[in-house]
């Protein structure tokens, strides 16, 4: 397993603090938030170590990425690893391969997120082929439902290859996710809302198959 020193400083992806739903357009952004793992913040970007879909590396302090263990890379981006990490993780992999099937889903940050989330969503069931195809988020009460499509394009949050979710056939077509596959099964990424003059990140979030 390849140790990762630790990255040159550099602006992390911020999720801006949470504030109260005090107008329509704030419950539309929660309800996007929870049912589409889509929601606040801006990008930044900087130059972190290639890790690829198919590498081990050890981040520090339990934050590691195993190919072969899925699991234990989905217990480390939930529970050991910082936001810088899994920033840095997101930068150094590649777009991988489109997820297809039914996913498991969970929101890694903002911690108010991740537990909130649950009860509303739990992951994206894809209908995907090599150059994408549709998906439909999987909710709690056992339907699916926020219907995207996936196409890979260019990441907003480093510019580079990734899987853009698009909801604009949903009724909150102004989020947005994009993902990467860290190792074979295991796909991060951030959930946008897109705006005129800027976008807006909502949250992080992984899935596995």
């Amino acid at each position: 397993m390849t140790r990762v020193p630790s990255p040159v400083p550099h602006r992390s992806i911020a999720i801006a603090p949470r504030r109260p739903a005090r107008r329509p357009r704030a419950l539309a952004l929660l309800t996007g938030t929870l049912l589409a793992a889509g929601a606040l913040g801006s990008a930044g970007a900087g130059a972190e170590p290639a890790i690829g879909g198919s590498s081990d590396a050890d981040y520090g302090n339990g934050c590691v990425v195993t190919a072969g263990d899925k699991a234990r890379t989905m217990d480390s981006l939930r529970s050991h690893c910082t936001a810088e990490q899994q920033d840095a993780i997101y930068r150094g992999a590649v777009a991988g391969a489109a997820p297809a099937g039914v996913t498991d889903g969970w929101v890694v940050r903002p911690a108010y997120g991740t537990g909130l989330a649950p009860l509303a969503w739990i992951g994206k069931t894809f209908a995907t082929g090599p150059d994408g195809g549709t998906l439909t988020n999987r909710l709690s009460v056992g339907v699916d439902a926020w219907p995207a499509t996936i196409y890979r394009t260019a990441s907003i949050a480093d510019g580079a290859p990734a899987w853009a979710l698009d909801y604009a056939p949903s009724p909150t077509p102004q989020v947005y996710d994009e993902i990467r596959e860290i190792v074979p099964g295991v796909w991060l990424g951030y959930s946008w809302w897109r705006q005129a003059d800027q976008d807006v990140l909502l949250l992080a979030f992984a899935l596995t198959d």
